[in-house]
Formats: C-alpha cells, structure tokens, sequence
C-alpha cells in the first residue's frame, strides 16, 4: 500500500521523483493553482505560460509533464488539471482535489516518491487529496506473472510513498483526516482485491476465511453460517440460490461494537462470488464480468472493517450473503418455490433474478435485531444501469428523509447516486398463484421492482434503503480519475460516511 504523510518542507528542497501540481482552467488560459507557490516562482511567475505552450488548458484529468526547474532536487513537475477555476473565495472541492490526486498517481506509476503541492487549504483538503492518490495508486497485479516481483520485465510498481506539502503533521485536525484516508482507502482497496479475484479462487466459502481473519485482525466478533447451519435455520433463498454449486454458500455476520455507541446499523451485501445465471443462464456476452456479482457483500464487508480501524462511536453488523449461482442437477429450477428465512414463499420465475433471494434472507436475519436503520447493497439488475449508466448507483427506501440523507452523503465523498421511486403499482406484478410473491414483476421497471422485492423482507417499522450498484461497481472501461479498471469499490465511502454521521448524532 502507498505510504501517506504530512510535510511542511518547501517543494525546492524536497527530495522525490516528482512534485504535483494543479492547474485550473479559465477563461484567459491555465492557471497555476494554489500551493505551488515555490514552483511558480521558480519559473520567473512564468509557469502558466510555459504549461499553455505545452498545451495544458487546465481540464479535468489533464496531466503535463516538465523537467523541474534548476535548483530543484526533484526532477520532473507533473502539472495536474482541476477544472474551472473555482468561484471567488469558494477554495478548490475537495472531489476536484480527489480527482486530480488520483490521476497524478497513476501518472506516476513506478516512482518510490511523489511530493503533491495541490491546494490544500484545511484537514477536509487534505483527506481528500490523501484519499485520491491512496485509490489511484491502486493496483491488481497478484494473478500476472510479474505479480510477486513489480520490476521484472516490464511491471512497474504502484507510487510507493505521497508527502502532501503544506499540511500540519502535529495538527489534530490534519493527523485525524490522513489517518481516515488510509483506513478507508486500504479496506476499500481491499474491496476492489476482492471484485478482481477470479471466482475459481474466490467462493462462498473462501471469502468468508477472509472476513473471518479480518474480524480478529480488527477485535471484530464473526459468525459464519454454512450449509449446514443455513438448512438448520431455514434459509431458503440462500440455500435455493447455491443449490447448483459445488461450493455450499454462507452466511456471514461481522459485527462491530462501540462502547459509546446510541445508534445501530446494519448492512447487508449481495455476495454471488460468481453468476451464470442459474438454469436462466446468461446469454453469451454476458457472463465474463460475472466475478464482480459479490460487490455489494465486498462493500459491507469493507464499510465494517474501516468503522473499526475508526473507532467510530455507532454498531455496525455487516451481513455477508454469500453464494454461487450455477446451473446444475441439483440446482434451483424456474417454476420451484422456495421457503425463505422469513418464513414467505417465493415462486423462483427466473434463476439469474438470484441476488434478491440472498439478500431477503439476510434483510430478515438484520431485520431481527431490530437496528435503527438497514441500508443493503448490491450489483441487482440491468435495469438500473440502463437507467443510470455506469457511474451511478440508485437508492430506494421506506423513509424519504434516509433515502434523501443517504444521497446527500454519497454525493459528499464523492460517489455519484441517485434517488429512485418505489410505484406501489408495480407490486401487483409479482403477485403469484403459487406462493406468497414471485421473484419477478413487470419487465418496465425492473430496478424499481426488485426494491419493492426487498422491502417485503424488511422488518415492520425498521428505516431501510437499498443501493442498486450495478452500473459503478466494476468499471469495463478505462481508468479516470482515481477509479481503476475493473473493481472500483463503489459505495464503500457512503456507508462509511452514514456510520459517521449517525455516531455524530446527524441523523436524528
């Protein structure tokens, strides 16, 4: 993991492989930002001038490179654009800032040492450039053959050490947000090492061995259901879900506790380590990114572990509902009914609408503790990608005011969300001759539909929502920002933003 510090140090005399700098765009050209002062100088107060011969404009995601000036031990100045240059006396925000630092850090992949001369004006700023080189500096080399030794052949290691200048290293303040930055970083990063893994190495049963050392490691109390302790308990949905592999699925509670804490949360992740469908088998085409179906249980577990190395003042019990959907002799068939943990009867129409079933479980075991809210998360359906793209995730609720407080929260770290209805008209639909509700409705709709599934295994009187994060959780594209190819670790940063402001007391 890239090493994070704090330095007062003047950028001239700072020993590295590059200082970082921003760039903003205006209307009369580029213009060199704040905190980098001493550069600017250097260049006779000329730097924005030789950047915009160099072509830089200052856009988002710009990156210039230019030999340091003389006198500097650093060799290279890496410029960094921010965007517009912001309205007077607003200061740079901060997702700007995170943006800017995640792009340089991957523009400096193979170098030991960055020092980052972004505008840093507070703690806020500070965290959130920290952030951003910490996930931008990601990578997932473990499965290639120079995996185990970055410098061989042609790999080159991630950025091993970022010194942001101009912060306050025995700053409360500052020494608070650096250390938030690298917890919620590294157990975000380690979402992402577990979207990547390939699932013939990552099963129900594997990934439940990793939360399970992760909860000693963090004074985190585990429980792991498997087959045996599911038949025993009655959980149908995620019985009927993994019927088809030869990997039995799991259920996994890690529970995190504070001694301080007033509030409770749960939250409950969609955890199919690998998705074909079921006897409803994918289309061709489609099954390939399948590994990435447990990113909603990767979030939870992650949201869990960051509120521990934290310490925040709130409960937190992550619901892991682990299994593999394959098809099989032995598998779940459409047309079959399913008892689930609730004790309804679900008639199963369709074996790839499997991610509803395993949360509906888990909502109803969360359900019992009677927490003051339930948030679940999971890659659900195709509909909310085509209704949000891939950058942003969907939320329901029973509660407009969460639904509303969970959107302003994700907008805050920077994850990009969207409040969604939940029409009552569209309940009818999965109404069933068979059982007490099919996992399936209207067609229109679809994203809409599987929240009102969940809802029927929530609780009476307890506040939920659901984050369908189908589209950002696994980006097939390019990288950009400080979000890589492949797992991003999509709404990792929400949940751990509501467990600090409900530990805050701002959540009523």
């Amino acid at each position: 993991m890239t090493a994070l510090t704090l330095s007062t140090a003047a950028a001239p005399g700072l020993r590295a492989d590059a200082i970082v700098i921003g760039v903003a765009k205006s209307a009369k050209g580029p213009v060199v930002a704040p905190g980098a002062e001493a550069v600017d100088k250097a260049y006779d107060g000329k730097l924005a001038g030789v950047l915009e011969t160099l072509g830089a404009a200052g856009a988002e995601g710009e990156v210039t490179k230019l030999p340091a000036p003389s006198g500097f031990k650093a060799p290279l100045v890496l410029a960094v654009g921010l965007g517009p240059v912001p309205e007077k006396d607003t200061g740079y925000d901060t997702e700007a800032l995170r943006k800017a630092a995640g792009v340089a850090a991957r523009a400096l992949t193979g170098s030991k040492k960055a020092a980052f001369a972004l505008p840093l004006t507070d703690a806020a700023d500070a965290g959130a450039i920290g952030e951003g080189a910490l996930l931008g500096a990601y990578s997932f080399d473990a499965y290639k053959e120079n995996g185990k030794d970055p410098k061989a052949k042609n790999g080159k290691a991630p950025l091993a050490e970022v010194t942001l200048l101009g912060g306050k290293p025995r700053d409360k303040a500052y020494k608070a947000a650096i250390e938030r930055a690298v917890a919620v970083s590294e157990e975000l990063n380690r979402a992402r090492d577990l979207v990547n893994t390939p699932p013939n190495d990552l099963n129900p049963e594997s990934f439940a061995a990793i939360a399970q050392a992760a909860a000693k490691e963090h004074g985190i109390k585990v429980q792991v259901l498997d087959v045996k302790a599911l038949e025993k308990g009655g959980y149908g949905g995620i019985l009927g879900v993994g019927a088809g592999s030869a990997a039995g699925p799991r259920l996994v509670k890690l529970s995190y506790t504070s001694s301080k804490a007033k509030k409770h949360l749960a939250f409950v992740g969609k955890g199919i380590t690998y998705d074909s469908g079921g006897i409803s088998l994918k289309p061709a085409g489609h099954n390939e990114t399948m590994k990435c179906d447990m990113s909603g249980a990767a979030a939870v577990f992650a949201a869990v572990v960051a509120a521990a190395r934290l310490g925040l003042e709130v409960n937190v019990t992550g619901w892991l509902a682990l299994a593999e959907n394959m098809p099989s002799g032995s598998a779940t068939r459409p047309g079959d009914v399913l008892r689930m943990y609730s004790g309804k009867t679900v008639e199963v129409l369709n074996t790839d609408a499997e991610g509803r079933l395993v949360l509906a479980d888990a909502l109803w075991a969360a359900s019992q503790e009677k927490p003051d809210a339930i948030v679940d998360v999971a890659t659900l359906t195709g509909a909310m990608v085509l209704a949000l793209g891939n950058r942003t995730f969907g939320i329901m609720g029973n509660d407009d005011a969460f639904r509303t407080a969970l959107h302003e929260a994700a907008e805050e770290v920077g994850e990009p969300a969207w409040p969604m209805p939940m029409p009552e008209h569209l309940r009818k639909g999965m109404d069933s001759p068979t059982a007490d509700i099919a996992n399936m409705g209207e067609r229109m709709g679809g994203g809409l539909v599987a929240g009102l599934f969940l809802r029927e295994f929530v609780g009476e009187g307890i506040t939920w929502a659901h984050l369908d994060i189908a589209g950002p959780a696994f980006n097939e594209g390019g990288p950009f920002g400080y979000t890589p190819k492949g797992g991003t670790g999509s709404a990792v940063r929400t949940l751990v933003r509501l467990a600090e402001l409900t530990a805050a007391g701002d959540l009523g």
